[in-house]
């Protein structure tokens, strides 16, 4: 289990690179800047639990299908063939400048937007913080599609769910700070973290097929047991 914590937190902290470079203008169109420094920081500290607790949710969600994968002893091909899938999609991406998103998911992604829309506009109490983080943790992102893959082969639904709050949590400072110290970030600084992105999107892909491979290396390779369900045979 501490694998999967430490293996989801440091995923975390990498892709809070992917998140000031992709997600840097919706943090800074919360409206925070009005209120008193402490008030500031609390309330973006709710706004980032809000993201922790819908990665949690989906580590749940999915946490449950990865179980059902990992019963029917598919779990290292499973683990293998998401690996390579997030390469195939990386150098569509990177290399032929192609998106692959199916027309349900577009749609569901532009109810998100109106949901974050409706909240700035709402009230500015702590729930409104905590519900536009939450409906955030949402919106397209690609290092959290690396981390529900990954959360797929944890092989149990806790492991699910504490891989992905793990990876929330590893979000949350550089987040907090960005939304917090806002455009003193430098330009060329998240120029820097974009260029780091397909990088670790890689990284995270080849440790997905390394996992599958078996090898006994801990955190990196561990092995993985198959599980099939069979009869009992009281006969003995």
């Amino acid at each position: 289990m501490w694998q999967l914590i430490t293996g989801g937190f440091l995923l975390g902290m990498f892709g809070s690179m992917h998140c000031v470079g992709m997600c840097g203008p919706l943090a800074l169109v919360i409206p925070v800047h009005h209120l008193s420094p402490v008030r500031k920081f609390f309330m973006l500290l709710l706004y980032q639990l809000g993201r922790v607790i819908t990665y949690a949710s989906l580590g749940l969600i999915f946490g449950l299908l990865g179980k059902r994968i990992y019963i029917a002893g598919f779990q290292r091909w499973f683990s293998i063939g998401l690996g390579l899938l997030i390469i195939l999609l990386l150098i569509l991406f990177y290399v032929y400048k192609r998106t692959v998103q199916p027309a349900f998911m577009q749609v569901f992604y532009k109810k998100i937007q109106q949901i974050i829309i409706t909240i700035l506009q709402s009230g500015k109490s702590g729930l409104s913080y905590l519900g536009l983080g939450m409906a955030n943790g949402l919106l397209p992102c690609g290092m959290v599609y690396v981390a529900i893959a990954a959360a797929l082969t944890a092989g149990s639904v806790s492991g699910s769910v504490y891989f992905m709050a793990a990876f929330g949590l590893g979000t949350l400072p550089a987040m907090t700070a960005f939304s917090y110290f806002g455009t003193s970030l430098s330009l060329n600084i998240r120029r820097a973290f974009r260029r780091a992105i397909p990088v670790g999107i890689a990284v995270m892909a080849c440790l997905l097929i390394l996992r599958g491979m078996n090898l006994g290396i801990p955190f990196v390779s561990p092995v993985l047991h198959t599980s099939h369900e069979t009869a009992i045979d009281c006969h003995k």
